[in-house]
């Protein structure tokens, strides 16, 4: 099988993912790199990748609300709440909901909720929806090094071998916005 997915499809993204791996893949402002959320094999080899602590927790990156619904207790929500969400979603803002007793603690880290996004980048979407489920995403870099915003700069930080989903990021300046589901309250400006 060809890795360097630069130049493959997304039946080849999904063939490395089921191969419990990490991939990198263009976002709303940066590339990210991501895997299958459900694999802690795969998880373990992201924040091995990225040198990043598990107790930090990890963001998921859907197509949809729906994607979401397996690792998140959106039950808490009063309709206001969930209508200011799904006015910023699809989009790029993250929003910090509480997690299912039953996600996994190499997401929520030593939280017990978790970050989640309903993207509007059409090839995530379409990964996302070819894949059946969200994606873990964390930005696309090296301790110590800005986050990748095109192919070649996910390559040379990562290596010629690195499996990267080929696309244009969205175009934004920043990374996504970050804030409780709960509360509103602004964790990170976008």
């Amino acid at each position: 099988m060809n890795t360097n997915l630069h130049t493959s499809t997304l039946n080849d993204t999904i063939a490395v993912l089921n191969e419990e791996r990490v991939i990198a893949y263009p976002t709303e402002a940066v590339f990210g790199v991501g895997c299958d959320p459900d694999s802690e094999t795969a998880v373990m080899r992201l924040l091995e990748l990225k040198q990043r602590p598990m107790e930090k927790g990890l963001i998921l990156i859907a197509a949809s609300f729906e994607q979401l619904l397996p690792y998140i207790d959106d039950s808490m929500l009063t309709e206001s709440q969930r209508a200011a969400i799904f006015a910023c979603w699809p989009g790029p803002v993250t929003f910090v909901f509480p997690a299912k007793p039953t996600t996994p603690r190499w997401l929520t880290g030593k939280f017990d909720s978790l970050a989640v996004r309903v993207t509007d980048h059409p090839l995530v979407v379409a990964l996302c929806n070819a894949y059946g489920k969200p994606l873990v995403s964390t930005s696309a870099n090296l301790s110590g090094q800005p986050p990748c915003r095109t192919v070649e700069e996910v390559l040379a930080q990562f290596g010629e071998a690195f499996p990267v989903l080929k696309g244009e990021t969205g175009g934004r300046q920043n990374p996504s916005e970050i804030r409780d589901a709960l509360t509103g309250a602004l964790f990170r400006q976008g």
